[in-house]
């Protein structure tokens, strides 16, 4: 997987989807080629390496990009302007999330 490469960034919120616990961060400083304002890692209990990754990046005009990128390759999953704000961003990553693992029985545990 090509693994995004963070510098450094803020913690915003932290969940626990079933044996999963899914982290949201800003501020994010990156030597990627594209501006991340938001991004959720998505980590196995047992596993101290994220598995899967939601990012929303930066788009032409006010839209953003959000990506899913996983083991077997990354994909687009649509542009909105709506995801500037956290708690969007935060609500649709964590239902994509859990349709991707299919965990549609667990309810997510704000933890921060």
């Amino acid at each position: 997987m090509d693994k995004p490469v963070i510098t450094t960034a803020i913690p915003l919120r932290r969940y626990r989807l079933g044996e999963f616990t899914l982290t949201v961060l800003g501020d994010i400083e990156s030597p990627d080629d594209c501006n991340y304002r938001y991004f959720m890692a998505v980590i196995r209990s047992d596993d101290p390496e994220p598995g899967l990754f939601i990012s929303a990046e930066e788009g032409e005009g006010d839209d953003l990009v959000m990506r899913i990128m996983m083991h077997d390759g990354n994909e687009v999953i649509g542009r909105s302007g709506e995801w500037r704000d956290v708690s969007v961003f935060t609500d649709k990553a964590i239902s994509i999330v859990s349709r991707v693992l299919n965990l549609s029985d667990e309810i997510p545990y704000q933890l921060m």
